[in-house]
């Protein structure tokens, strides 16, 4: 068997690479990508075997560019990871918290430390991403600045840690989700979680009749998100997330009942679910 080769949005040390590595074990190879598009193009032409895309965090919600990029790429998804977020203070070796003037980091992980960078006395400077802030401080052996970045990180740049947890609400998920080229719709035991999208056509009550078929199946909705339909103003597809295996019986039965109302739907993908006590 071939081994596998998972495309990730950012640079070593990413947490998306730490995700791509805990999902599809230390077995897998990683390839680094600079953007979203970039990602879904290198699994669409074989560079990579699969993708690990982030898709919504507990604090900052969804990440919309790639609810967008599923519907413009033929990839499938296979499966869920829901990764702990841990933002971790790190420095070159023989650093110690008082020799730091500032933290540089993505804004968003700035934002999510805002409290603690206070209680330390440290000034926040925005910087590309996260993994790429821990490798500025290697590159230009910055000894006057510290990094907002994963432990996987600190171990790629060969950084130490000051700090772990440095994030204010520990209840910090990303749910990613994994892409590959080929469905998988053989149902396994076990949870599954389906996603699917389509569109509606403009009428009272039409969004309510939509979901009212996964209810009436008792079928349960665990995400909808709208997005806008290119090239079509104030024109809305609509992604859900729902228990279930597309070859279950009700599951079946909801989505022929759904193409009967939808001009459009497509099934992104029935897979694993994951779970775990939140």
């Amino acid at each position: 068997m071939s081994k596998k080769i998972i495309a990730f949005q950012g640079e070593a040390g990413a947490y998306s690479e730490a995700a791509a590595y805990a999902y599809f074990e230390k077995d897998a190879s990683t390839l680094t990508c600079k953007s979203f598009d970039a990602l879904f193009a290198a699994v669409s032409t074989g560079k990579a075997t699969h993708g690990m895309v982030p898709i919504e965090n507990s604090l900052a919600g969804s990440i919309h560019r790639n609810y967008d990029l599923l519907l413009r790429n033929e990839l499938f998804i296979i499966g869920e990871y829901h990764h702990r977020v841990s933002h971790c203070l790190m420095a070159l070796p023989g650093m110690a918290l008082g020799d730091l003037q500032q933290v540089y980091s993505h804004p968003q992980a700035l934002a999510q430390c805002e409290n603690s960078l206070l209680a330390l006395g440290l000034p926040p400077v925005v910087a590309a991403d996260t993994a790429g802030s821990a490798r500025a401080l290697k590159e230009n052996n910055d000894q006057n600045s510290g990094a907002l970045a994963s432990e996987l990180a600190a171990q790629v740049y060969g950084l130490n840690i000051l700090r772990r947890n440095m994030e204010d609400n520990p209840v910090n998920y990303t749910r990613f989700l994994a892409l590959a080229p080929q469905k998988n719709d053989e149902r396994q035991d076990g949870d599954y979680r389906t996603s699917i999208a389509f569109s509606l056509i403009n009428k009272p009550g039409i969004l309510f009749n939509a979901l009212s078929i996964f209810a009436l199946r008792e079928i349960d909705l665990t995400k909808i998100e709208s997005r806008p339909q290119a090239g079509k103003a104030w024109k809305y597809l609509f992604h859900i997330d729902f228990i279930g295996h597309v070859n279950d019986e009700s599951v079946g039965n909801a989505l022929n009942h759904l193409r009967e109302i939808a001009p459009f739907i497509r099934v992104l993908g029935s897979y694993p679910r994951e779970k775990r006590e939140w």
